[in-house]
């Protein structure tokens, strides 16, 4: 059976599958992990016409799950205002929805903070901070398990750096952090160092400056080491402002990243980061 393996690839430690595995993904959920592992990787092409169908299918859970995810990807390329309507079919398919419990999350509750944490991600990019603090709020009510801990986190620490309080930002990071690693989460824990580091740079506090550099360091290794294409580039484009004397080496690590991203990107994805003002251009 393949779900175990690919369940660790996507929450936990585990190795990227084989191929195979992931090409043989035979029953809904697990072409929904393979989903997940491959938008990891920047596959998003893949990964979208896994997602596309079992939105279609007969599964409400699933279904949810599966726009929550295919929006994420669309986030993860700046397409935040197509992300939107996918968070929002995500929240309606699973408004009423009562399942067993799940350990990662894929759950009622777990379909429902994803929804609503990604439409707060959504509002936040789109300048309606007031909003996304209300989503965010309304997702942590959820009480949905570690995966929607981490990711309220990562969206705390966003609201209060895009209001501009660096050091309110911090805790929400901390706790990202601190709780993907209790899991052994390793592609959680990346996106968490990340969030860590840009957060405790933007506090500001001197003793923080090798601990933020530090992070985005063991977060880029930690990255390509395991072929998370969709969090190298991210890792990198912080390292460069993190490390002005190497900046040009980082973005050009950047280009290179997303020039393998794009070429494994559905149109859509290709459109909407070339739409985006957060997605450096390749080349440009």
């Amino acid at each position: 059976m393949h779900e175990p393996a690919l369940r660790a690839a996507a929450f936990g430690g585990g190795p990227l599958p084989d191929p195979a595995v992931t090409r043989g993904a035979g029953s809904p959920r697990e072409r929904l992990l393979a989903a997940v592992v491959l938008g990891a990787q920047g596959r998003y092409a893949a990964a979208a016409t896994l997602l596309d169908a079992l939105r279609r299918g007969r599964d409400p859970l699933l279904a949810s799950l599966a726009a929550s995810t295919l929006a994420s990807h669309r986030r993860q390329l700046g397409g935040h205002r197509r992300a939107r309507p996918l968070d929002g079919e995500a929240f309606a398919t699973a408004a009423r929805l009562e399942t067993e419990p799940d350990p990662d999350g894929l759950d009622a509750a777990g379909a429902r903070a994803d929804a609503l944490l990604g439409l707060a991600a959504d509002n936040l990019a789109l300048g309606r901070l007031t909003a996304a603090r209300r989503l965010a709020e309304r997702a942590r009510a959820e009480h949905a398990g570690w995966r929607a801990e981490v990711r309220a986190g990562w969206v705390g620490a966003e609201i209060e750096l895009a209001a501009g309080q660096g050091a309110d930002a911090v805790p929400h990071a901390e706790r990202a952090f601190e709780t993907a690693l209790a899991r052994g989460a390793r592609r959680h824990g990346v996106k968490s160092g990340i969030v860590l580091a840009v957060a405790l740079r933007a506090a500001g506090a001197p003793d923080h400056r090798k601990i933020s550099d530090d992070l985005v360091g063991n977060a880029m290794a930690t990255a390509d080491e395991c072929e998370l294409l969709s969090l190298s580039w991210p890792a990198a484009h912080v390292a460069a402002d993190l490390r002005p004397g190497h900046a040009e080496e980082y973005r050009f690590r950047v280009a290179q990243v997303l020039h393998a991203v794009l070429r494994s990107a559905d149109p859509c994805g290709r459109r909407v980061a070339g739409e985006s003002p957060w997605v450096p251009v390749p080349g440009g």
